[in-house]
């Protein structure tokens, strides 16, 4: 059963981005709801409250709401008409299909100056005869009753026949309530009756007999199929048998689907799956599709790498998909559910990487092969033979290459047979200094050169 509470509240009141106390319509039907309470003190402002189809039993907690204009308790457990007096704005009622008997107590809607619509189609009172010309004659501000316009001929006859009217309408309340209260002890047994049972059932007598042991493992195999045969002809049983429109009904409705509820949840509810094997005892890793994904592995030999194409769903949020390249396999977490493909050779998962198309959601994932190693056999044998030999051949070139790296060659020059000096031996002896202009130095011939001509048309050397 459900209760108002602030949380069902401020879920009602999204339209108002969840303030409740400011709130001016509220909607809480078809929650189930059985008492009327907590709305006054925190919704002050009300002018619209919607309440039908629940299971309340009383009008109560509602006096203060004083802007409240529009009340809805159609399809209730409400019996009488009470404690609206503090509603001075309500302009319209609805009590349709309710257990209003009391037809008399519509007089406390008097004070209700601005109450313009009443329904009351669907109660016990409806019934009555005389109804309409007594609400019409004690409720004069009323201009509609049950979607139906109060004429002005109307009220003037029903004011002129009010006091039969009223003596007839009291005597049917006074017979109907005796009719109810027989209906009401006749509910309380029947339900004493049905909890007896239940509490028999839920503390069976112990067995002590050595029969009765051997005879338990036959009852529980049989015991599936029976009672679902049982339950079937308990609710076949249960909604062909007549019922009063009573209240306690309403009640007894709504405990035995809320018990077929329970039983269906309790049927379906799914044994804990016991996680899924992906690697082997013996390190073996297998090929898992749990999510049912399309999916295409191609080797790219053109760039030496291996290509998994995984048709992921398109509106799937990036974040619920888990990449994991190893060696030998990759896996694909979505959702929590392993996709894990083992790979036709061997790749390098720090090389990997994982792209996810914006346009159809698959996901990509790289994965560069390792480079083969050849080993054994005569013609590996030859090979590395070959490829010690163009090793060393290469070796010895880069190392005939230094030597002549290192190696200085000189150009040797005869000054006896040429007239400028020695250019090496005037560079290799002087150390850089700055360039400063400076008067050009004359030129004098030097003793040790003995075949030293001058000749003017030799630009002097710098």
């Amino acid at each position: 059963m459900g209760r108002i509470t602030e949380d069902l509240i401020r879920r009602n009141a999204e339209h108002n981005e969840c303030v409740i106390f400011s709130l001016e319509e509220l909607s809480l039907h078809q929650q189930e709801i059985e008492r009327l309470e907590h709305i006054d003190k925190w919704c002050r402002d009300l002018k619209i409250l919607y309440l039908q189809n629940n299971l309340i039993g009383k009008i109560e907690n509602v006096s203060k709401l004083k802007k409240l204009e529009y009340l809805n308790l159609a399809l209730n457990n409400i019996e009488k008409i009470e404690n609206l007096e503090g509603c001075e704005g309500l302009t319209k009622l609805d009590l349709t299909v309710n257990f209003i008997g009391e037809l008399s107590s519509v007089e406390t809607l008097r004070g209700n100056v601005h109450l313009r619509e009443l329904f009351l189609m669907g109660n016990p009172c409806a019934d009555f005869q005389g109804y309409r010309p007594f609400v019409v004659a004690t409720l004069r501000q009323l201009k509609w009753l049950d979607g139906r316009e109060i004429e002005r001929s109307e009220r003037i006859q029903a004011l002129q026949d009010f006091p039969e009217v009223e003596r007839q309408i009291r005597e049917q309340e006074k017979a109907y309530c005796l009719r109810r209260a027989q209906d009401k002890s006749e509910a309380e047994r029947k339900l004493r009756e049905e909890q007896e049972p239940a509490e028999n059932e839920s503390h069976p007598p112990p067995s002590g007999g050595s029969g009765d042991q051997l005879q338990i493992p036959e009852r529980q195999e049989g015991e599936p199929n029976g009672k679902k045969v049982d339950d079937v002809e308990d609710d076949l049983e249960f909604w062909n048998k007549p019922s009063l429109f009573t209240p306690e009904s309403r009640l007894e409705t709504l405990r035995h689907m809320e018990k077929q509820r329970r039983d269906k949840e309790k049927s379906s509810e799914k044994k804990v799956k016991p996680p899924r094997m992906l690697i082997t005892a013996d390190g073996r890793a297998l090929n898992v599709n749990e999510p049912k994904l399309d999916f295409s592995l191609k080797d790219d030999e053109k760039r030496n790498q291996i290509i998994l194409d995984l048709a992921v769903y398109r509106y799937m949020d990036t974040s619920l998909i888990n990449v994991d390249v190893q060696p030998t396999y990759v896996r694909v977490t979505v959702k929590g559910k392993p996709f894990q493909l083992v790979l036709p050779a061997e790749v390098k998962p720090d090389s990997s990487s994982a792209k996810r198309s914006q346009t159809t959601g698959h996901l990509v994932v790289c994965m560069p092969k390792v480079e083969e190693v050849i080993t054994g056999g005569p013609r590996t044998s030859t090979s590395t033979s070959t490829s010690t030999s163009t090793q060393s051949t290469s070796s010895r070139s880069r190392e005939h290459t230094g030597n002549r790296s290192r190696q200085t060659e000189k150009l040797e020059v005869d000054p006896s047979k040429h007239s400028f000096p020695d250019v090496a031996n005037i560079v290799g002896g002087k150390t850089s200094t700055p360039r400063r202009v400076r008067p050009e130095p004359k030129v004098v011939p030097r003793e040790e050169d003995p075949g030293f001509e001058d000749d003017p048309e030799v630009p002097p050397l710098i």
